[in-house]
């Protein structure tokens, strides 16, 4: 059985560990406690728990796409045609490809708030460290 410590839950989702403080203790998230009195998610109950989208915001409104990485803008390059926005979502860094009209329009600056959503019909999944990853 694989468990998850709060600070790894927290890493996982993309929130404060608070938050997942919050959610174990308003029954939300199921969590048990160790023999140091430390509390631990099971892998398939946080795998549930994210599938179900209780991690999402609903505020975000409804769209097809599942994949959001919400960060902060480390870095905007803009040409003349195009900008490379790249956004820090917790150990994620996403890059977009845009134009650069969408990205003036869009008031895209360093420090600003913003959300990544990624539709794709390829996608890499990798395990294990980087250097001995396997693809799927």
């Amino acid at each position: 059985m694989t468990v998850f410590r709060i600070s790894d839950v927290a890493e996982l989702v993309g929130v404060s560990g608070d938050t997942v403080r919050r959610w174990v203790d308003s029954g939300r998230l199921p969590a048990t406690r160790d023999a140091h009195g430390h509390r631990l998610v099971d892998g398939a109950e946080l795998a549930a728990f994210m599938s179900a989208g209780a991690a999402t915001d609903p505020a975000l409104g409804r769209s097809s796409a599942r994949n959001r990485f919400r960060g902060l803008v480390t870095n905007v390059v803009r040409g003349d045609v195009m900008a490379r926005v790249e956004l820090q979502a917790g150990p994620n860094r996403v890059v977009s490809l845009m134009s650069r009209e969408a990205a003036d329009e869009l008031g895209l600056e360093v420090g600003s708030l913003a959300t990544a959503i990624v539709k794709s019909t390829n996608v890499i999944v990798e395990c294990g460290s980087p250097t001995g990853a396997r693809h799927a």
